[in-house]
């Protein structure tokens, strides 16, 4: 009989990952630092509350906001912090910067931490450089390690090209990564090609587009995906709680969310 040593690391993926079936639901909501609110303060605990009430399996906040929630809003939706930041103001979009650190995160008491490096943009150099840094304190404190990796940049012709969806997965295999989030290539018949080349999870941003999100999904899970982050569809949907709940029944094939478990995270006043 084989046994798995728990470890820090290994207990916090196995919460990331709530039903125990290798697939994620993560709703990015950080998106308040490069574009503005999402919604109001009132709205944002609501806007929580049919996050988790959905099913999602974890949700992506920055340090800041994630103090303000009180812990059993979270119920047992993860919590993910992201580290990296740039706004639609700043001369160049694609530069994300390190805003917060794996310390950060373990202090209000999160799942993992999340890291956004742009390939093909003029600072990848020093977003490489910072991927790496977090990555290594990441092992030292036995963090999970989320990377947002995208072609993306002056010398970026076309981000969908499969070629190049693979080569960035790649690279946060490399680097040290747990689980990859990027964009779905094209031809989607051609992402699963990515997901082969990736020795990690790879799971694909929702976005913004045309086609349904569920028949996104399906094209995903068809191809090999792990999953989806979805944060642009949820919080500007009608119907939030209903997005989320259609997403985690497409993804782990259930209709009910998982037995919420005990918080650890800090109390706060949402």
């Amino acid at each position: 009989m084989t046994t798995t040593q728990l470890t820090g690391k290994s207990l916090r993926l196995a919460r990331l990952c709530g039903h125990g079936d290798g697939r994620f639901l993560f709703v990015p909501l950080d998106h308040s630092v490069s574009d503005g609110p999402i919604t109001t303060v009132r709205g944002f605990g609501t806007l929580v509350d049919d996050v988790v009430a959905g099913g999602a399996d974890g949700i992506v906040l920055h340090k800041g906001r994630a103090r303000s929630l009180a812990p059993e809003r979270l119920g047992g939706c993860s919590l993910l912090v992201h580290l990296s930041a740039s706004t639609a103001h700043g001369p160049d979009v694609n530069a994300k910067v390190l805003v917060g650190d794996v310390e950060d995160a373990i202090r209000v008491g999160a799942d993992a931490v999340s890291v956004h490096v742009n390939i093909g943009a003029d600072t990848e150099s020093a977003q490489l450089a910072d991927l790496g840094a977090v990555a290594a304190a990441c092992d030292r404190w036995g963090m999970p390690l989320l990377a947002m990796i995208y072609p993306r940049g002056p010398r970026v012709t076309d981000p969908h090209a499969p070629e190049l969806v693979s080569h960035v997965v790649t690279i946060a295999a490399d680097l040290g990564v747990d689980i990859v989030k990027t964009v779905f290539a094209a031809p989607v018949e051609r992402m699963a090609e990515v997901v082969e080349n990736s020795p990690l999870p790879v799971i694909v941003a929702g976005g913004a587009g045309t086609t349904s999100l569920a028949d996104f999904t399906v094209a995903a899970l068809a191809a090999g995906c792990s999953g989806l982050a979805v944060g642009r569809r949820v919080f500007t949907s009608p119907h939030p709680r209903a997005t989320v709940l259609e997403l985690a029944e497409l993804i782990h094939g259930v209709g009910v969310p998982p037995t919420p478990s005990t918080p650890s995270r800090m109390a706060g006043v949402l």
